[in-house]
């Protein structure tokens, strides 16, 4: 910490206002239902007036830290909730899960729809995805004379595990920029994870939590067209899949020639710029408006669904620049300091730190995205002294803001309310999936940062 640019010197007056940070923001969202933006910006602007902070100093770190990190990944949030309005629109999740389905065969649809879901989680938010996918599980559980929530529990985990924790997802996109993550190892590592976290909440579907609840499907949502291979209007299989695929390949491959390669090789040298998410992400945009086959498809691409991306990218963008802000802040303080001291003379594994602030947000607050970016701008300015990596710090995070889903969440009303659950059992199989789930998906992070993978 440089004395001249502190916000504070005092270590005591730094960890008080950093607790009091965390509660305000935490009692404003959960007691007061306000909104994330101004739960975050209220105890910040308050932080600033407290007897003994170098105001000019605070001013100085919040301007900086919002526009540095907006100015890292605003762009690159927006083409990702575009190209997940043109999936949406044009039908490519219909023929995402169609393929599942058929190379998994009808007797393993639960298996394919939570392969299905650990894709699309990737693309889009993970309660729209379900909405769509709604009629699918349904038809699936008729047909296969099971209860609904057998096909739908391994569904439900995995959606929301890669929308938590893998980029493109705006929420990880986020939180990777805050840590200073690449993009790439993220990818990679947090794709690997999910795949685990998924498995356990597919086993936790299918063999324990799904046989227990009787709830049986809905006649109104059976027999939709394209489960029966009833694929017409609808995008073929590879340019459904491109536009996740490509741009996820793109941005990997540059991260890995970074590993292999050296620094002038022409492969290396030539991902540099179609590796960067930006040009990787209007790839994917481009592959994903090649799949408009109708009129009203090519006038609603040019604006309707353009302005309908910026509204869900909006708040992603504020709340991240202002985790921005208070990373900045709490980096000008002796706080950093004083807590990763405490991990270390209590020898407390420094990976807990932000997997239990992931938690926390969750928890608290209903929200994932909140969850997780929440604990990436508590987290970054402690990396160095923690000594834990941009990537672990991020993907430790992305677990806990997954843990768990229950009723103040709006994607557990969602999938609760379309598959016609009881509370009581939505909480058990569904909150149970994204519990599993998320545990699984720590563990895994847990034993790649041990051996020295992240």
């Amino acid at each position: 910490m440089n004395t001249e640019t502190a916000v504070t010197t005092s270590p005591i007056l730094a960890v008080l206002a950093f607790v009091a940070v965390i509660l305000i923001l935490l009692f404003l969202i959960a007691k007061w239902r306000w909104h994330v933006f101004l739960a975050l910006l209220v105890p910040l602007v308050l932080f600033g007036i407290i007897p003994g902070i170098e105001q000019n100093n605070f001013i100085h770190a919040f301007e900086t830290g919002f526009g540095s990190t907006l100015g890292s990944i605003g762009v690159v949030i927006v083409l990702g909730s575009i190209i997940a309005e043109a999936l949406r629109h044009t039908g490519a999740i219909q023929t995402i899960t169609s393929t599942m389905v058929e190379v998994f065969g009808r007797n393993r649809i639960p298996l394919a729809l939570t392969l299905t879901g650990f894709i699309l989680g990737i693309a889009i938010f993970s309660d729209v995805a379900f909405v769509i996918l709604n009629p699918l599980v349904h038809s699936a559980a008729k047909a296969m004379g099971v209860s609904i929530s057998v096909v739908s529990i391994g569904l439900v985990g995995s959606l929301q595990l890669t929308h938590a924790i893998v980029p493109p997802t705006p929420g990880p996109l986020a939180a990777a920029a805050l840590v200073g993550a690449d993009v790439g190892k993220t990818i990679i590592f947090g794709g690997i994870a999910c795949l685990i976290g998924s498995l356990a909440g597919w086993i936790w579907g299918q063999f324990i939590a799904g046989p227990r609840i009787k709830t049986l499907p809905d006649d109104e949502f059976a027999g939709e067209p394209f489960l029966d291979g009833d694929h017409k209007g609808l995008p073929g299989a590879f340019a459904s899949y491109a536009p996740i695929v490509i741009p996820i390949l793109l941005i990997s491959g540059q991260s890995i020639s970074r590993l292999f390669l050296a620094e002038d090789h022409f492969i290396r040298a030539g991902l540099v710029y179609i590796g960067w998410p930006v040009t990787a992400l209007s790839i994917g945009v481009w592959l994903a408006y090649r799949n408009i086959r109708t009129e009203e498809h090519k006038k609603a691409s040019k604006n309707a669904w353009i302005e309908e991306a910026l509204k869900v990218s909006a708040m992603i963008l504020v709340v991240t620049g202002l985790g921005g802000s208070l990373s900045a802040i709490l980096k000008a303080t002796p706080a950093v300091d004083v807590i990763s001291g405490f991990f270390s003379t209590y020898g407390l594994p420094a990976i807990l730190l932000p997997f239990v602030i992931g938690i926390m947000g969750n928890m608290i607050t209903g929200s994932t995205t909140v969850g997780v970016i929440t604990a990436a701008s508590l987290v970054a300015p402690m990396l160095g002294s923690l000594g834990l990596s941009p990537e672990a710090a991020m993907l430790s995070g992305a677990c806990g803001s997954v843990i768990i889903k229950y009723v103040n969440s709006s994607y557990f009303w969602v999938c609760t309310s379309l598959t016609r659950l009881s509370v009581k059992d939505a909480i058990f199989g569904y909150g149970g999936a994204t519990l599993v789930g998320g545990l699984a998906s720590f563990s895994s992070i847990c034993v790649m940062w041990s051996f020295d993978f992240i």
